[in-house]
């Protein structure tokens, strides 16, 4: 036999076995985490942030657990005790978020044998055996914990065990309920609890929670090109003339004005009206075109206006209640100072020559790609690290980053997370139509918000299937979806062939559905004409010429959107995407869903017609029990101010896209 033990024995060494006997306890299943914490997740300034765990271990011990955190960057840590949850595997605890930044924590455990101790005296002293042994090693328990407690702890625990006249040995059986009683009151068997030796430590690994301001989970977006908003044909408008037509954004309900790039744009290769190739010396070419002579991403086109006029644009945008936010184009025009100072910033072909950006089958003439993993790729790095940091001195907070999947994670990765350490409260929106995985993993990289699929998902399974996956997943944890009707780039088939009605409807999704969507100008005039058919570009584009637009045309929907846009600031529920519930309705061209808040005081139900061209009828289901309904309720459209008397579950609602293609209707108690 002991033959067989040494074997299993150098068996073991052999294999790696711990020096000493490991921890029996298990931490498990924590929450908050994405990809097992390698990634953080996110949370808004003020938060109520749920920390979960299962805390394992086999027998009948009784466990303890602590909470441990800071913020990144200070040297000390918090702990608070945990709780069970829903039953004694399932922990819990909650945290208020009150910093900006990196939000850092762990679990630990271990063995609580004072609470063991007081739970087995109680049994034994039930069934009538002698407990006299166990109230002495309770009590060397308590002397131990006030040995390793504060002084104020320390000096508590004996007050309140010298109150009982028992702290000689040996101690009376009879002295076993006052004892027990004094010991389970919560304040001094907290106290215990936590200074007690750690019999059978363990502790997980750190977690991460990125804290932001609450614009990154909700805002409403417009995008205004800038040399767009004069009156005078063949001629830029400057950061001046956008001044003046902030006031009329700013009432349509929009909080973050969206600027395409404002820096200088290349004259090699320039393009010309309708992406042609420049003919002219008065085409202004593609503002993400960077660089020229004059300056490269740290510098303003002198056509918008100087580095004052700008800084003078964000004051007015402040004073409105609004931000700004800059595109982060990284790519240069053959023009950019980047291009003789580091040419090995660049990529090559075999024949020396610099090759420009691509995107089979187009290829654009006037960019040059930047290569992120060069030989000398720090150099780069730290030089647009620069970039962002010369912007947020100047005032700029939130950042449209252009085609982020194009370049290493690993760079935003770090450059995200380099620039938060000194600048928590910056916002990155990424602008990324790719593959799902790539966006996804873009957003765990530390991007605030995030372009999506939205734009293109029109019928009702396509966007029940979007949903299921960008706003009703686990995705939820790290990933914010801005819904964008349309872009400089992307005028949907949608919008060009389903007339003023295709508009309505796309706006009141993309306001309803998500806590953050945006639009950009052109699109509250119901701008759709395309430069050919089946093209997505828009005919006369102006990311390629002036344009002089009538803001207030006829067939505009400004109004629709700032009814939109005030429902949305006055309703709780339309703030947050993790309360949005699909709720069946038994037609296909009307999609049925909801959100409302957790102790129901704003419930919000929204039907929507995704057919522009005709009207239709149903019989939505509304989840009465969940959300405490009578048997009748009273709903309120908020667009129309229209009320209805509903009857239990299933009701039915008419859709006539030329009259209101929507209901956003409110339960009114």
């Amino acid at each position: 036999m002991m033959a067989t033990d040494d074997k299993i024995e150098k068996s073991l060494i052999s294999e790696g076995a711990p020096s000493k006997v490991p921890a029996s306890i298990v931490i498990l299943n924590v929450y908050p985490e994405v990809d097992c914490g390698r990634f953080p997740a996110k949370r808004i300034l003020g938060d109520k942030l749920e920390i979960m765990a299962d805390i394992v271990k086999p027998g009948h011990d009784i466990l303890a657990a602590n909470l441990v955190w800071r913020m990144k960057g200070n040297e000390n840590w918090k702990s608070q005790q945990m709780a069970y949850s829903y039953d004694e595997d399932s922990w819990s605890s909650e945290v208020v978020l009150s910093q900006l930044g990196f939000f850092e924590f762990f679990i630990e455990a271990w063995s609580d044998r004072f609470s063991k101790k007081i739970r087995d005296l109680v049994r034994w002293k039930a069934s009538g055996e002698d407990i006299s042994a166990q109230i002495e090693e309770l009590l060397d328990l308590v002397k131990m914990a006030a040995n390793i407690a504060s002084q104020t702890e320390k000096v508590l625990i004996e007050r309140e065990i010298s109150s009982l006249g028992i702290m000689t040995s040996p101690i009376a059986t009879e002295d076993a309920d006052r004892l027990v009683g004094l010991l389970s009151e919560k304040l001094l068997s907290s106290i215990v609890i936590k200074n007690q030796e750690k019999i059978d430590y363990t502790s997980s690994k750190v977690f991460t929670v990125i804290v932001d301001r609450p614009v990154a989970r909700y805002s409403a977006w417009y995008e205004l090109f800038h040399r767009s908003q004069g009156n005078v044909p063949s001629k830029s408008a400057t950061f001046k003339d956008c001044e003046k037509r902030l006031q009329e954004i700013r009432n349509m309900g929009f909080d973050v004005i969206y600027l395409p790039p404002i820096h200088p744009i290349g004259l090699t290769n320039r393009r010309g009206p309708n992406n042609t190739k420049s003919q002219s010396s008065q085409d202004p070419g593609s503002p993400w075109a960077i660089g020229n002579e004059i300056g490269g991403h740290d510098s303003v086109n002198p056509e918008l206006g100087t580095i004052g006029d700008f800084l003078d644009l964000i004051s007015r945008i402040r004073e409105l209640k609004m931000e700004v936010a800059l595109d982060l184009a990284f790519q240069v025009s053959p023009d950019h100072r980047y291009v003789s100072e580091h040419p090995e910033w660049l990529f090559h072909g075999k024949d020396g020559t610099i090759r420009f950006a691509e995107n089979p089958p187009k290829r654009y003439y006037d960019i040059y790609p930047l290569n992120f993993e060069n030989p000398n790729w720090m150099g780069l790095w730290e030089e647009l690290r620069r970039v962002v940091e010369f912007w947020v001195e100047k005032g700029v907070k939130t950042f449209r980053v252009d085609n982020p999947h194009t370049k290493p994670i690993s760079f935003w990765e770090w450059l995200i997370s380099s620039v938060r350490q000194d600048h928590p409260d910056v916002v990155f929106l990424s602008e990324a139509f790719t593959r799902p995985e790539p966006m996804k993993l873009l957003a765990k990289a530390g991007f605030d918000q995030s372009y999506t699929y939205f734009t293109w998902k029109n019928s009702k399974y396509e966007l029940t299937e979007f949903i299921k996956e960008f706003l009703l997943s686990e995705v939820q944890e790290y990933y914010r979806p801005n819904l964008f009707t349309n872009t400089p780039d992307i005028l949907p088939e949608y919008l060009q062939t389903g007339g003023r009605a295709a508009f309505k409807i796309r706006e009141v999704l993309a306001a309803t559905l998500s806590s953050s969507y945006g639009i950009y100008n052109g699109f509250e005039l119901c701008e759709n004409r395309p430069r050919s058919k089946g093209s997505e570009e828009y005919l006369d584009s102006e990311k390629y010429q002036y344009k002089v637009w009538d803001w207030d045309r006829a067939g505009n929907i400004k109004e629709y959107i700032t009814k939109l846009n005030k429902i949305r600031s006055e309703n709780p529920a339309l703030q947050e995407n993790s309360n949005l519930r699909l709720l069946q309705c038994d037609v296909e061209h009307i999609i049925f869903y909801g959100k409302w808040s957790k102790d129901l005081s704003n419930i919000i139900l929204v039907a929507v017609n995704l057919d522009p061209f005709s009207s239709h009828e149903a019989t939505v289901t509304v989840p009465t029990g969940d959300l405490s309904l009578g048997r009748n309720y009273v709903v309120k459209d908020l667009v129309t101010e229209r009320t209805f008397t509903w009857s239990g579950e299933r009701n039915y609602v008419k859709l006539d896209p030329n009259i209101e293609p929507a209901h956003v209707l409110k339960v009114i108690r």
